[in-house]
């Protein structure tokens, strides 16, 4: 029980440091058309992220991969249940990825247009669908002995689509925060406005949000249950606020981390909320994956636990030396002058 449960920690982890990390990225590239009024400010925005944004899909691969192999029962029903939904996903990412390597491969003006639509088409895509996902997870699947009894379309229902919302306006204010730390001179300012701009919008959703998971989900019983709980939810509410006060102070690189921790903080609540669902049943109890239900053999878990405590160590190490190596901001003379940026 204590493996599963320290897996289901960290589950929740490798989920939580993902979106924080490519959070920015998809904000990123979802500002890429609407920040960028040059061909030099667009090459910043991608080469701001361009060193660092396929090492943050090593934490999508590690959460899905941790998934399969600690919880393979959830894995593989999530896969069936939400197949067209990843397939989706999946898609995107690919096309993301390509985008930003192929847009500076000809000199041409409708090329690069194209391209240019594609990576905020692709990075709009994955930040709506992960909300939706984990939104209608929130609230249960309806499944059963029978098994799956929904399709993409009510996937598409109101409480699903508002955690979308939120986690694409989660994004685009981390994003936006992102750049005006991350780049320079007209570019970084009006990144700033933009993130002063999207983060009221923000609030509103982040508060419809937390009204309506009492209606819509279980997740509040834990809460409930352990009072001492409240503190993340509550630590959520006030990143959130310490992003506007960051901002208003001229403190740039404190918003971001204010953003950083807001999104981890968010995703803790639904992960804490859900303890110890892993996909609840929202037809019936009984068919719903816990960590209990849908676990590897405690074996394999202890395999798993110490692999996990000798890498993921040097995972961090790398990533912590990346955003070192490549913390100074960019301008557009210097992407410019490098023949071998994006």
């Amino acid at each position: 029980m204590a493996l599963q449960i320290t897996w289901f920690v960290l589950w929740g982890v490798l989920w939580g440091v993902y979106f924080m990390l490519d959070g920015f990225v998809l904000g990123t590239g979802m500002l890429h058309g609407i920040l960028g009024k040059s061909d030099g400010e667009k090459r910043v925005m991608i080469n701001t992220i361009g060193p660092v944004w396929d090492g943050n899909e090593v934490w999508l691969i590690t959460a899905g991969g941790a998934t399969f192999a600690a919880f393979p029962t959830t894995y593989a029903l999530m896969f069936s249940y939400l197949y067209t939904a990843l397939l989706l996903l999946l898609f995107a990412l690919i096309v993301r990825g390509v985008s930003f390597e192929f847009r500076g491969k000809l000199d041409n003006a409708t090329w690069k247009k194209g391209w240019d639509l594609a990576i905020q088409v692709s990075s709009l895509i994955p930040a709506l669908l992960f909300g939706v996902a984990f939104g209608n997870i929130f609230q249960g699947l309806p499944m059963d002995a029978a098994g799956y009894h929904g399709s993409l379309l009510s996937l598409l229902n109101p409480y699903g689509l508002l955690t979308g919302v939120l986690f694409v306006l989660l994004f685009l204010e981390h994003g936006a925060l992102y750049l005006t730390v991350k780049s320079t001179g007209d570019l970084s300012n009006r990144a700033k406005k933009l993130a002063d701009k999207l983060w009221p919008a923000l609030l509103v959703v982040a508060a419809t949000f937390l009204v309506s998971t009492w209606f819509a989900t279980q997740l509040y019983d834990n809460y409930l249950g352990e009072t001492l709980l409240l503190i993340v939810p509550l630590l959520a509410v006030a990143s959130l606020v310490a992003i506007r006060v960051f901002s208003a102070y001229g403190s740039p690189l404190k918003a971001f981390a204010a953003s950083s921790a807001t999104i981890l903080l968010v995703v803790a609540t639904g992960v804490i909320g859900l303890f110890p669902n892993l996909i609840p049943s929202s037809i019936d109890p009984a068919s719903s994956l816990t960590i209990f239900n849908s676990s590897s053999s405690p074996y394999t878990l202890k395999i798993m636990t110490v692999v996990a405590f000798i890498f993921v160590p040097i995972v961090i190490s790398y990533k912590i030396w990346v955003y070192r190596i490549f913390r100074a901001p960019l301008t557009v003379e210097e992407v410019i002058a490098d023949k071998g940026a994006y």
